[in-house]
């Protein structure tokens, strides 16, 4: 018998018959909705989510008089990162906001911290005033990053919560961590994905013990806390999309169920997803779940080893989160796999059954443009055509394909009665295997991700989502500076003014057409 709830069932009965409204029987109803993933913790990070911006800074590097940068001895730090004593001529250091050009606030920051001890600033950064436990430093962005140097500590009362807080927020950074034109830019979103403010890929995270906490000396070195991730999804009205880490015993998903059933909105639900890309082979999660889907022997390759574990280990995971929560209700469980290969995404749901314990089929399908030597276009070649070109190829021949993989993996997600949503999407323009390192060919797709007509591809690109019973999409990336490593953010920096950005501007209005109150820029006051 049909799950009802599950599948949105509405029965009518009209001339003696009983019909189907809404949906076909099995298929669940696709309510497309956008979602976005969030840039991860590093000093560089150019969306800049806390006012406390130590809370982004690298780990503190040693240094040692007379000897070369980061050359200090090794540091003895306690279980949150925080210096516990010097030894004789050295100090420690870290840098916040390595942002070329200006791109993050200059005015007065409040550096303020616990203990006894000495710190001093350099580069961006000078000292106005001086006081046990506060600064007040006057910051130049256009000089680069800021540098604080810890040049004393007490270790009997080492110095400890370091905050260096932007101007204007010291007496309510408690109170409200997450800058305003952060919240006020994610408004309206479905959905929040925390890949990266996880660091899931490559993740070392196995116990409970080892998590970062709101104690922890910075994020950039295991991820941002639990409560922060839940504190923001209660702020914006947001379902949040956690990832598990693959070494994760089952002690520490229980704990996390547990804290996200304690302090979570009782009104929102919660994606659960085993990892990222388990199926990508240059992350170490999908060599572990190979390696672990051979022990079990469910199979002698271990690409369909890894399959078959990103299923089993996933049920597994969903088990203890419906023993959390009681039952599914709250519960969006996905089964995630490779978009442009619809097998791979059956081989997954259907092991073990793995489908009938889940709620979603996810896949990435970006509108790819791989551009290496030799390759097929050849990068060489491609970096000497005007951006109208690589704008004609991207819709004409790679949204197309993106297109296919998703109608391909909607039949796999329609024959499972499981729904079809992204993980990841957007454009996915980058030089590879070389093609990363041709200067010309970087600066022609960063021209062309700033040119009018991505909007009209990505309208595009939406709508053949919606068309083809696609649900949520979770854009890939929010912000973040463009490279020769891709130009995934939607905006590239905190300050930029979203209406020059045509890929922003598109996707944005997907999102108010499918009814989210999404804060638009004309809609700013």
């Amino acid at each position: 018998m049909l799950d009802q709830r599950r599948f949105g069932v509405l029965w009518v009965v009209f001339g003696g018959l009983m019909i189907l409204s809404n949906t076909v029987i099995g298929i669940p109803v696709a309510v497309p909705q956008l979602g976005m993933n969030l840039a991860g913790p590093a000093d560089w990070n150019t969306e800049l989510p806390f006012v406390d911006v130590f809370r982004m800074s690298r780990p503190w590097i040693s240094q040692q008089k007379d000897k070369s940068w980061g050359q200090g001895p090794a540091l003895s730090l306690d279980e949150h990162g925080w210096v516990r004593r010097l030894e004789p001529d050295c100090w420690a250091e870290t840098l916040m906001c390595t942002i070329e050009g200006g791109h993050y606030p200059s005015g007065r920051y409040s550096i303020l911290y616990d203990g006894k001890g000495k710190l001093g600033v350099w580069n961006a950064g000078t000292i106005v005033s001086q006081e046990a436990g506060r600064m007040i430093v006057g910051v130049d962005s256009s000089k680069g990053a800021l540098f604080l140097r810890l040049l004393e500590t007490d270790p009997g009362d080492y110095v400890r919560n370091i905050r260096v807080v932007m101007p204007g927020f010291e007496k309510t950074h408690n109170d409200n961590p997450w800058h305003p034109v952060f919240l006020n830019r994610w408004k309206g979103m479905a959905c929040l994905r925390f890949m990266d403010f996880m660091e899931t890929n490559n993740s070392k995270m196995a116990l409970w013990s080892q998590r970062p906490t709101l104690q922890d000396a910075t994020f950039s070195e295991k991820g941002i806390a639990l409560e922060l991730m839940i504190d923001l999804s209660n702020r914006l009205g947001a379902d949040p999309w956690f990832c598990m880490p693959h070494l994760a015993d089952d002690e520490y998903i229980k704990n996390f169920a547990e804290m996200v059933k304690a302090k979570l909105d009782p009104s929102r639900k919660i994606y659960i997803e085993y990892s990222n890309e388990v199926w990508n082979g240059m992350f170490q999660q999908s060599q572990y779940a190979g390696q672990e889907g051979i022990k079990q022997s469910f199979a002698e390759k271990p690409w369909e080893a890894g399959w078959r574990y990103t299923a089993y280990r996933s049920v597994q995971m969903f088990r203890i989160w419906e023993q959390i929560f009681g039952g599914t209700d709250r519960l969006v469980r996905i089964l995630p796999s490779q978009a442009a290969n619809p097998y791979v995404s059956e081989r997954i749901v259907e092991w073990q059954d793995a489908y009938k314990h889940a709620d979603a089929l996810a896949i990435a399908p970006y509108i790819s443009m791989n551009l290496s030597p030799g390759g097929k276009p050849d990068a060489k070649q491609v970096a000497g055509w005007a951006v109208e070109q690589v704008l004609d190829y991207l819709e004409n021949t790679a949204l197309p394909e993106s297109i296919e993989w998703i109608r391909g993996n909607k039949k796999i997600a329609d024959k499972y009665g499981l729904k079809l949503m992204t993980y990841e999407g957007g454009q996915h323009m980058v030089g590879v295997g070389g093609g990363e390192n041709i200067e010309q060919l970087t600066e022609l797709l960063h021209k062309a991700n700033a040119h009018p007509g991505m909007a009209d591809i990505y309208a595009k690109y939406f709508t053949a989502w919606e068309e083809a019973g696609g649900d949520l999409f979770c854009y890939f990336s929010s912000v973040g500076q463009w490279s020769k490593w891709g130009s995934w953010g939607l905006l590239q920096y905190s300050d930029e003014d979203p209406k020059l950005s045509p890929k922003f501007m598109a996707t944005m209005q997907w999102a108010r057409k499918c009814g989210q109150a999404v804060n638009m820029p004309e809609m700013q006051k």
